[in-house]
């Protein structure tokens, strides 16, 4: 198994849903022996998050904890807990979204675990951060798109209600912000020997987001609002409509708004006083999207296509899910694999993002069942046949 830049480094991942297992994903793909110990006795959340179901297992916890071992750990009990420090005193990395203050009522808070392992870095992900006002809450990516302001970014227009972005973009940014700074501590541990804690939360990864639209108001002292699929700052960037769909133009510069306005046939717009520059197409938006509109309608998303592309200007359909994962340049990417899964058989997940050229990353294992790995992980902490044989007997791990 092992592959990738992060081969040889141990992470134990104490964590459920989404921004705690994308963060230990990310870091299995790229190498890591991630050993995910999920709660007793009935695992992660997301492993009741149905349906949809294949033959019994949860696709949504599928996605999320492939290329992971597993076990379960009742962290209720003294022996269970004991066994997991045991784990912890050895492990490179920790993983953990529980709310604050749970790691520390079990024990296993930081620097309870770094008088035993200083080079441990504790990666904790929470709903609002360790500090503040809101430390003790409950997070969840809802709750934060809309502390974030970007509930109040998303949508059709002023008046409407407001729109969650319809994936769950804090969870999953929280995740890769982990995996980012879990990576600076390694490279600080590799200088130093020194292990720390690194935090971040799903408010901060919604706030990150807001990057333009803050600008915005710190430079005007005004909120923006929705635009729909429009750019707060360019113009025309956005989905207009085809005969036959939709279609996302990216001609925000005025190169590519004089090359579009020429191949769609309306080169008198580029003389439009109107929409002379960014600024002026930003104030007269509506206007121009009507035009815009009209003259699309009058052609189907694959014609509109092949225009744009063959004049250099940025344009891009808008596909369902269904759609991406057939999509040629997806698949060229290898961005949807397929990976033998140990009841399910094949099944298929999404690939690796980030390539390496010396260190490939690789999917190569489903997702663990419930406790599926639980005695070959003990073996390999010294445990005998028989002391793994007490402990499921007894209630402190659970075995597949």
């Amino acid at each position: 198994m092992a592959h990738g830049p992060l081969s040889g480094v141990k992470v134990i991942e104490l964590s459920h849903i989404m921004a705690g297992p994308a963060c230990g994903m990310l870091l299995a793909d790229l190498g890591a022996d991630v050993i995910k110990v999920e709660k007793f006795p009935d695992g992660d959340d997301s492993r009741r998050m149905v349906p949809p179901r294949v033959d019994g297992e949860s696709a949504a916890f599928m996605i999320l904890n492939r290329n992971k071992r597993g076990t379960a750990i009742n962290l209720k009990s003294e022996a269970g807990r004991s066994l997991l420090r045991r784990m912890l005193a050895t492990a490179d990395v920790l993983i953990e979204n529980f709310r604050p203050g749970t790691m520390e009522r079990l024990g296993l808070g930081y620097e309870s675990l770094r008088e035993t392992n200083p080079g441990l870095i504790y990666c904790q992900l929470t709903g609002f951060g360790t500090t503040g006002p809101y430390a003790d809450r409950a997070g969840f990516d809802l709750i934060a798109q809309g502390m974030s302001g970007i509930m109040s970014l998303t949508g059709e227009g002023p008046g409407r209600p407001p729109v969650k972005v319809g994936v769950p973009l804090t969870d999953m940014t929280a995740g890769i912000l982990g995996t980012m700074g879990i990576l600076a501590a390694y490279t600080h541990r590799l200088k130093t020997g020194e292990g720390q804690r690194v935090e971040t939360s799903l408010l901060e990864a919604g706030i990150l987001h807001t990057a333009w639209q803050s600008a915005i108001f710190f430079a005007t002292g005004s909120s923006p609002g929705p635009l729909g699929s429009a750019h707060p700052l360019s113009a025309p960037y956005q989905a207009i409509e085809t005969a036959d769909g939709w279609i996302n133009i990216g001609a925000a510069n005025q190169a590519n708004w004089l090359r579009l306005v020429e191949i769609i046939g309306m080169p008198t717009l580029g003389d439009d006083e109107r929409f002379r520059d960014n600024a002026a197409r930003m104030h007269n938006l509506p206007a121009l999207i009507e035009l815009l509109t009209a003259r699309f309608r009058e052609r189907p998303t694959g014609d509109w296509l092949l225009l744009l592309e063959d004049a250099g200007v940025p344009a891009g359909p808008v596909l369902t899910i269904e759609q991406m994962a057939a999509d040629p340049q997806v698949r060229a990417r290898e961005m949807v694999v397929e990976v033998e899964h140990k009841k399910v058989g094949k099944t298929r997940a999404l690939g690796t993002p980030v390539k390496f050229s010396a260190t490939p990353a690789r999917v190569n294992r489903a997702a663990p069942l419930l406790g599926e790995h639980t005695r070959e992980i003990l073996a390999e902490y010294g445990l005998a046949p028989a002391e793994i044989d007490k402990l499921i007997d007894a209630g402190d791990v659970l075995a597949a």
